[in-house]
């Protein structure tokens, strides 16, 4: 799957080589001069996260759809006009019946995931009565009115949807990190307000003298020149910096032979200029800062090279850029340190959406405490209740003893039958005479009167 190499970043590559197999034109070139394995004709090239939440699903549909032989056919002579504005999805109709019922499959596979996530994140307020009907709208990617079958509209609203999401998905990172080196700062700055003036001045001095050491660091070429090109030439790939040759070059770093260079592999090309400025093991280079130079790299030369504005670099637009005055004679090239990331009113703005959530928080902090508390209240007096009852019950049956009343039963029941005569405490004596007491239930008989008169 030539054609699925592509960054999470990428939007309009992802589409437009859709299911595309082409091959590379053969060069003349001796691999075995090349450190590092090659790409094996054949092999299975790994493809990262597009970063989108139904990235899987994605990668399913076209998969299937690169089985199909006429939907491949017509892929390699479309444009990207064509497949963005939907064109090609009528062409779906022609499918085979395998392709058709696998794709159903996988619609009906991926509606029952988003309604497991609705119902999953609906649980988690205790929210009752779920219209997943109705939520399923809130995704764009598949057609939620028809959940059994995938049909063009399917294909069509994917394309717009990975087209759109992954053109804002740089937009998103950029601001992400932004957020990311305000809330250093802010967190810095607070922990600074907790000391006192002698470590606060230590703590700076640490602090400057940790940003001078990241800035010392050896000359960062210009992204996409000769002399960054040549640099990888010679260090990464192994070859005679003097037989530098930009074809070659591109065929070279072609890593899935599809004619094209992508987002991935063009970022791929920035990691030796990266490793001039940024070390894992050292304590004042941050990697989170290392990726974002590495965005602004290739959206750099993107903006230099790609002349149709597809997001992918085609041998014709590689070859161009090198004939440019820049290619040879670039600007110096000014890495993060070097840059202003945000301005004081930034930060300011920033802090004070951080302190209104603080607040916010704190206040649901309270009212649950409050809750609790009160919960804690009404266990205590319903405690207080049951041990008040308890007590009565006790006073109660020590009356009943008391004042002769044997205590009674859970329903008001006798615990035992009151004797005939015989004292509290006593037991009845048997019917036949002697200290065996009566049998249970056993009520003894009165004795005979001696003085009644016998007619």
């Amino acid at each position: 799957m030539k054609w699925l190499s592509v960054l999470p970043q990428q939007c309009i590559l992802l589409m437009t080589c859709l299911l595309m197999a082409l091959e590379a034109v053969p060069i003349d070139i001796d691999k075995t001069k090349v450190k590092g394995e090659g790409h094996v004709e054949g092999e299975k090239v790994e493809n990262p996260d597009t970063g989108l939440y139904y990235d899987e699903y994605l990668r399913q549909v076209i998969d299937v759809l690169e089985t199909d032989k006429h939907f491949r056919e017509k892929l390699q002579t479309a444009d990207i006009e064509e497949i963005k504005s939907g064109k090609l999805s009528r062409e779906l109709d022609l499918v085979s019946h395998h392709v058709r019922t696998r794709l159903d499959e996988l619609k009906r596979q991926e509606v029952a995931r988003l309604r497991m996530l609705i119902k999953a994140k609906m649980d988690s307020v205790q929210d009752t009565g779920i219209d997943h009907q109705a939520l399923l709208k809130q995704f764009e990617h598949l057609n939620h009115q028809n959940p059994d079958t995938f049909e063009p509209k399917d294909l069509d609203m994917l394309i717009k949807a990975a087209t759109s999401d992954l053109e804002n998905y740089d937009k998103t990172r950029h601001e992400e990190f932004k957020k990311y080196e305000m809330m250093k700062e802010h967190e810095r700055r607070e922990y600074l307000k907790t000391l006192d003036e002698e470590k606060r001045q230590r703590e700076e001095s640490k602090f400057e003298e940790m940003k001078k050491k990241h800035g010392d660091h050896p000359k960062v070429h210009h992204p996409g020149s000769k002399d960054q090109l040549k640099e990888v030439w010679e260090e990464a790939d192994g070859l005679d910096p003097n037989e530098f040759d930009p074809k070659t070059f591109f065929k070279l770093h072609d890593v899935n032979n599809d004619g094209f260079l992508d987002e991935q592999e063009l970022e791929a090309l920035f990691t030796k200029e990266l490793e001039k400025v940024y070390d894992p093991k050292n304590e004042e280079d941050d990697m989170v800062e290392m990726e974002e130079e590495r965005l602004r790299m290739r959206e750099h030369v993107m903006n230099e090279v790609d002349i149709n504005k597809d997001r992918l670099v085609t041998l014709e637009e590689f070859l161009r850029a090198t004939e440019k005055k820049e290619f040879l004679e670039p600007d110096s090239w000014e890495t993060l340190d070097q840059q202003q990331l945000f301005t004081e009113d930034e930060l300011k703005e920033f802090e004070s959406h951080i302190s209104q959530q603080e607040d916010e928080l704190r206040k649901k902090a309270e009212d649950l405490q409050k809750q609790k508390e009160e919960l804690q209240r009404q266990h205590d007096q319903l405690q207080a209740q049951k041990q008040e009852l308890q007590q009565v019950v006790k006073q109660m049956e020590q009356k009943k003893l008391q004042q002769g009343n044997p205590p009674a039963g859970p329903a008001g029941e006798l615990k035992f039958q009151p004797p005939g005569d015989h004292k509290v405490g006593e037991a009845p004596k048997h019917p036949a005479g002697g200290d065996q007491p009566l049998p249970p239930g056993h009520v003894q008989e009165p004795a005979a009167r001696t003085d009644q008169v016998h007619p």
